[in-house]
């Protein structure tokens, strides 16, 4: 099924797709109904439906647009590296920047956990867009003529992964992950 891109959605959609992505995040895709989601964004179920078909239809264009926002933020945060060894770095860095106050970790690790069914369409999207944080860490590596950048790329992915789960502990692992990214960049016997 193909995901509706957000910047063609009526005033009516937006609303809804932004009233479903803070209550989706905050509480829990499996815990938000339609019902609150249509009274958070001032509509109908009615213009819900009509808008997006169902909830699971929803919630993939939610993440959808997450999704793009943050593949946008990286590469702008790629793009501002002066040498392509700080590059590999800049998702770490985008984080830094992408997560507030009250985060609750990662919108697309718990969406795989609330939604295990790879035939789920968010499903598919969560985990294409950890597949794409992988690719675009072993092409940073590449470019940045590191040893084994398939390897490299993996270990950044968990560190990464591991930065986002532990933000709701409030124990600002990211700087430390960071470093410890930096460490395996550097490292020529990765």
């Amino acid at each position: 099924m193909l995901v509706q891109d957000t910047r063609s959605l009526t005033p009516a959609g937006r609303r809804i797709v932004a009233a479903a992505e803070e209550l989706f995040y905050d509480r829990g895709i499996t815990a938000v109904g339609v019902d609150l989601i249509a009274e958070h964004s001032g509509v109908t179920k009615r213009t819900l439906y009509n808008r997006f078909g169902s909830k699971d239809q929803l919630v993939a264009v939610y993440l959808a647009e997450r999704d793009r926002r943050w593949r946008s933020h990286v590469r702008t945060a790629v793009d501002a590296c002066d040498s392509p060894a700080e590059a590999v770095l800049a998702p770490f860095e985008a984080l830094r920047t992408w997560s507030g106050a009250g985060a609750r970790g990662c919108a697309f690790i718990n969406a795989l956990a609330e939604l295990p069914d790879p035939a789920h369409p968010a499903h598919r999207i969560a985990a294409d867009q950890k597949l794409w944080l992988r690719n675009l860490f072993e092409e940073l590596a590449t470019a940045a003529d590191r040893p084994r950048p398939a390897a490299l790329a993996t270990r950044l992915l968990v560190l990464h992964e591991g930065a986002l789960a532990t933000q709701p502990l409030a124990l600002d692992t990211l700087t430390e992950t960071t470093a410890l990214a930096r460490a395996l960049v550097a490292d020529d016997a990765v």
